[in-house]
């Protein structure tokens, strides 16, 4: 299900919550998936909360980076241009 990473830890939600298709494979690379389990899931497994956290921090900073507006549109024509901009609009996120 999800091509290979060069990642040694994997941060995603419940939605990826599938032993055979991710957690499995995962393991067999040798590499770390952090995923809570479902709430029906019959065998509860542990996972690193404080690792999970990380998680969520960076998908605030997507939604703050969404709200510039050549930044969601994508008004820039070269990919060294929007890079450009994002990594202002970073830095003004970081300033704030």
């Amino acid at each position: 299900m999800l091509p290979p990473l060069e990642a040694d830890i994997l941060l995603a939600d419940k939605g990826f919550d599938a032993d055979q298709r991710v957690l499995v494979s995962w393991q067999q690379a040798g590499k770390t998936a952090v995923i809570p389990p479902k709430a029906n899931r019959k065998v509860q497994r542990d996972y690193d909360k404080d690792l999970y956290k990380a998680r969520h921090l960076i998908e605030n900073f997507f939604a703050k980076l969404k709200l510039f507006p050549a930044i969601a549109t994508r008004y820039d024509k070269t990919a060294r241009n929007f890079l450009a901009a994002v990594h202002l609009a970073a830095a003004a996120i970081w300033l704030i």
